[in-house]
């Protein structure tokens, strides 16, 4: 006898067509009635479609039981869709959902496959002190390590569906009586109007909210810690999970957030403020080092002791190449030693990357293409920007290196002066989600500059930061004492 499937069936076959995972089962509970159990066996979980599913459906067939009204009763998934449509049908089987069809009555039940790797220690944020878990690729498990941590009903969840192709889950996490609900607001307008085929990466969710090529700086930070998203959402912030994605996002960032990040509240703040001022002076360090050594060899050399500007002249004879250029061609060489770094399997990377900087310099030295005090200032530029993990952070230190070396090849000191203007202007006119990037510098707000450039004891840290939120601003009992 020739099965004809009902039309819903057909149109589930027709959609996936060429796709061999697509699994139809066909259960005649009588000589009338007929059940469908579809799924997909590259997303579900066989052991799990057999036990919510297939063994009840049994039971209620051989007792003749099942019908439209008690249906769900047999159907023992945690998570149960009952009344779906059938435009949601693909969804739900791409999503690791079991769709059954008896009748007209279409359910989905959760059978999604673990397929997913287990809570590992941070890799790229990582901290001394301080938890030691990080995110996964699995949206759920990287929502409940948020609220492993906060156990309060006032943290609020709003999902958005985003992609047609990945249809990806994205997740705006906030506090209803803290967070600012214009902040809030404005980023959930900016999600539903977003229409792109795919969602694969957190950072693709960033630039599409705040314009990826506005300005060389971070706007949003990404973090794979998920006590650094606790801390953020305590403050006012906002954080974005996505799924398939082991990073979240926090909005918004400010500068000061790149330079000293929130793992420094793990140390006492005593120790941990000379750490931080270091980090600024490694900042601009990196930035104006080589520029400053072009603007002194080629145009201020009173500025420098006689005796060591002479050695200086004395390591440089026989280089034929003049001081910018020399410096350029270095840079450009590290540049690239740290690329290979990025790229190369981080069990021998590193390796290759020191015996590669060593060897060049070495012999860069000896064949006369570059003076050793050029190696040994290019050596200073990159050890000082190695302080910052964020890829983002360093590009805009590249940007703003190079700026800094031209101005300074022209015009010297004068240039390094007008650089320095430069890099002022540029970033305290950028925002992040319409807030001061260089807050709580410019404009000064004393609670956040305590919280940040500098670290208070936690006993004074009594206060949210006005920059995030003007609602429940006292976080602590203030001690009086």
């Amino acid at each position: 006898m020739v099965i004809t499937l009902n039309k819903i069936v057909e149109r589930v076959k027709k959609e996936f067509n060429k796709t061999p995972d697509l699994i139809i089962k066909e259960i005649k509970l009588n000589l009338i009635n007929t059940l469908y159990v579809i799924y997909l066996e590259t997303v579900s979980g066989s052991d799990k479609i057999n036990d919510y599913i297939l063994k009840n459906i049994i039971i209620g067939k051989t007792n003749n039981k099942i019908n439209k009204q008690n249906l769900l009763s047999f159907l023992a998934g945690p998570n149960t869709k009952k009344n779906v449509l059938e435009d949601e049908i693909e969804f739900y089987l791409t999503n690791g959902f079991t769709i059954v069809i008896f009748k007209d009555v279409i359910v989905a039940v959760e059978t999604r496959a673990d397929i997913n790797r287990s809570i590992s220690n941070a890799d790229v944020e990582t901290s001394i002190n301080g938890p030691k878990d990080s995110f996964t690729e699995n949206y759920q498990i990287n929502v409940g390590l948020i609220k492993r941590r906060i156990k309060s009903s006032h943290l609020k969840i709003e999902n958005r569906i985003i992609g047609r192709k990945t249809n990806t889950n994205v997740g705006v996490l906030y506090f209803d009586d803290i967070t600012d609900e214009d902040l809030v607001k404005e980023i959930l307008k900016k999600l539903d109007n977003i229409d792109i085929d795919g969602i694969i990466d957190s950072s693709s969710i960033g630039f599409l909210l705040d314009e990826e090529n506005k300005n060389v700086y971070p706007t949003f930070l990404q973090t794979e810690r998920p006590d650094m998203v606790a801390t953020a959402l305590l403050k006012g912030k906002i954080a974005l999970v996505i799924d398939t994605s082991p990073y979240a996002l926090i909005i918004p960032a400010f500068f000061i957030d790149f330079i000293n990040p929130n793992i420094d509240n793990y140390n006492k703040s005593k120790n941990i403020n000379f750490i931080k001022i270091l980090r600024f002076f490694a900042y601009f360090i990196s930035m104006m080092a080589p520029a400053l050594y072009i603007a002194i060899m080629n145009y201020n050399q009173e500025t420098i002791p006689t005796n060591l500007l002479i050695d200086f002249a004395i390591q440089r004879n026989g280089v034929p190449f003049p001081t910018i250029i020399e410096t350029i061609l270095m840079l450009l060489v590290c540049e690239i030693l740290r690329e290979s770094d990025l790229r190369f399997p981080s069990n021998y990377g590193s390796a290759i990357s020191i015996l590669g900087a060593i060897v060049l310099g070495e012999a860069s030295v000896s064949a006369g293409i570059a003076s050793p005090i050029t190696i040994i200032i290019i050596a200073i530029t990159f050890i000082s920007s190695l302080t910052f993990t964020n890829v983002e952070i360093n590009n805009s230190l590249r940007f703003f290196r190079f700026i800094f070396i031209i101005l300074a090849g022209f015009f010297g000191l004068y240039g390094l002066t007008l650089g320095f203007l430069y890099f002022l202007i540029y970033t305290t006119n950028i925002t992040s989600f319409k807030k001061p990037y260089f807050a709580p510098v410019a404009p000064f707000e004393k609670t956040y500059f305590n919280n940040s450039v500098l670290k208070s004891s936690i006993k004074k840290d009594v206060k949210r930061s006005t920059l995030f939120t003007h609602k429940n601003i006292i976080k602590q009992k203030e001690d009086k004492e």
